[in-house]
């Protein structure tokens, strides 16, 4: 029993027990001799110096003979720091020829220096790994992002830095168009270039669409003999692929694929795949907008075109009836002519608004700085008023068109006008757009709202917003139940009404990136508000 107890006694050594950390630990005198160094410190400084040291044979060692390369670097800076001023030091430091990262905690005093350490290269690479990938996503994001430049430029980018972390020399974005594979963006070390094509089925890529899932080959010749044999591989010389679908409108309309004419030491990790896969998505989308827009912008022109032609068709045979009724009123005097009149301005009215609002959604290629209040004022110059007074009280420029802007204001202003008054229909003969359709006139135009006595005209406001601007009237306004609907296209109060004029309004606003917003005056009348106009 005695034995046994001089056996644990002497396993509970300080030495002992240092020499069970799994830290390394040594110490140094005055002279940087090592004192004493532990079994984990010895194996280090064995590495680093080449030597195959016990740890009785590195005491009486001078540091600085043994590991000489750790001469200049930041431990010997920190050491000697430790003990120049006695204070503890702590640090992180890359020991370049072990290729490792080491914590250290050196503690000075009077009879020398005693330093732990451990190896964190495991811990640093883990830390470095999840800043590069957070680099590379940032990265993806910037060029994805980047709304000055084209599809393709953005594309271009992704390719880049799929080739940079993936390490491969080719990355391609291409179209499957029958037989053939279509090269439509490209980052190629030889001659492949964008425009070119192959048989589709001499490609690894014919895999991925027929699957309609990712290809991963690290080893073609390994991973998939079959493909190594086909004659695109076999011109490149491709030993490394890594590749998949791009889905528009849930139909595969190609590949987003990068590989090498190297073979891969090791596969692909979850991450590259991972990464190759939100890529791929992206274009995925992107592809699906732009041929959406395409689409978009073909109805658009079909519209405006047709829009043209329908408004020459009209406008012949209104040219001729005015005509006819040019003689007419010559020859007799009769109110019905004035009926008529104001009818055939009506139908004028209406054939400009089909035409505005066959361009009014169209997104804005080509604004130009304008002065709100200038174009308030041209815009009221251009309707027909009567008694009513336009208040512009604001001070503020805007991007925008011109022309669609102007109209904005004008079949604003004329809403206001012509639904604000009990006197008989203006020349446009426009209907009610909102509000009451009761005290129907006996020439059947409608009376929305204002005041019957003269006295009291109806006052307009053009006023400044914090990101926008305001327009509103002193009527008795917009019911609530209706302020959701009133800048629908079609929708009226009114039996002969279009429902035509707010919808352009909005339809301009939407086209600049404005947001509209129908609400109540101060005054009772009707408001609306644009905003994320600046």
């Amino acid at each position: 029993m005695a034995e046994k107890r001089e056996g644990h006694a002497s396993d509970a050594t300080p030495e002992r027990v240092l020499d069970r950390l799994t830290d390394g630990i040594f110490g140094l005198d005055t002279d940087w001799r090592f004192t004493y160094v532990n079994e984990t410190a010895c194996a280090i400084i064995r590495d680093a110096a080449g030597e195959p040291f016990t740890t009785d044979e590195l005491r009486g060692r001078n540091i600085w003979e043994v590991v000489p390369e750790a001469v200049g670097t930041t431990f010997e800076t920190q050491y000697r720091e430790a003990m120049r001023t006695g204070e503890q030091v702590s640090f992180d430091a890359r020991y370049e020829p072990l290729d490792a990262w080491l914590e250290v905690r050196a503690y000075p005093s009077e009879t020398g220096l005693s330093v732990c350490f451990r190896d964190v290269t495991e811990r640093r690479r883990r830390h470095d790994r999840t800043a590069t990938r957070e680099n590379v996503l940032r990265e993806i994001y910037e060029a994805i992002a980047d709304r000055r430049s084209s599809f393709e430029e953005r594309v271009d980018d992704l390719l880049r830095i799929g080739q940079r972390v993936l390490g491969t020399s080719y990355g391609t974005l291409s179209r499957i168009q029958g037989d053939e594979y279509v090269f439509e963006v490209v980052r190629s070390p030889g001659d492949l270039a964008a425009g070119d094509t192959v048989d589709f089925s001499a490609t690894n890529c014919e895999r991925v669409v027929l699957s309609e899932e990712r290809l991963v080959l690290a080893n073609l010749a390994e991973d998939a003999p079959d493909l190594a044999e086909r004659k695109g591989n076999q011109e490149l010389g491709i030993n490394c692929y890594l590749g998949t679908p791009v889905v528009v409108d849930d139909e595969v309309y190609g590949t987003f694929c990068f590989y090498d004419t190297d073979a891969r030491t090791e596969p692909f990790s979850d991450w590259e795949v991972t990464l190759v896969d939100l890529m791929g998505r992206w274009v995925s989308v992107a592809l699906e907008q732009e041929l959406t827009e395409d689409r978009l912008r073909h109805q658009n022109d079909r519209l405006e075109k047709f829009a043209t032609l329908v408004s020459h068709d009209l406008r012949n045979p209104l040219n001729v009836a005015e005509g006819w009724l040019g003689i007419v009123a010559e020859e007799c005097d009769s109110e019905a002519i004035t009926r008529v009149e104001n009818s055939h301005e009506r139908m004028r009215a209406i054939v400009d608004d089909l035409l505005l609002l066959a361009r009014a959604g169209r997104a804005v290629d080509d604004p130009v700085p304008l002065d709100v209040a200038t174009v308030a004022d041209d815009a009221w110059s251009q309707v027909e008023t009567g008694d009513a007074t336009l208040t512009v009280d604001i001070d503020a420029e805007i991007s925008g068109d011109r022309t669609r802007i102007q109209r904005l204001f004008e079949n604003l202003f004329r809403n206001s006008v012509e639904h604000s008054s009990t006197r008989n229909r203006t020349e446009s003969g426009d209907s009610v757009e909102h509000g009451s359709t009761r005290n129907r006139t006996e020439s059947g135009d409608s009376v929305e709202h204002g005041s019957t006595d003269d006295e009291f005209p109806l006052s307009v406001t053009v006023g400044a917003l914090p990101d926008g601007f305001y327009v509103a009237d002193d009527g008795i306004g917009i019911p609530e139940s209706e302020r959701e609907h009133i800048l629908e296209f079609g929708y009226t109060t009114a039996e002969d009404g279009t429902g035509i004029g707010l919808g352009i309004v909005e339809d301009v606003a939407t086209a600049h990136g404005w947001r509209v917003t129908v609400t109540g005056s101060e005054a009772g009348g009707a408001r609306l508000e644009f905003t994320d106009v600046f």
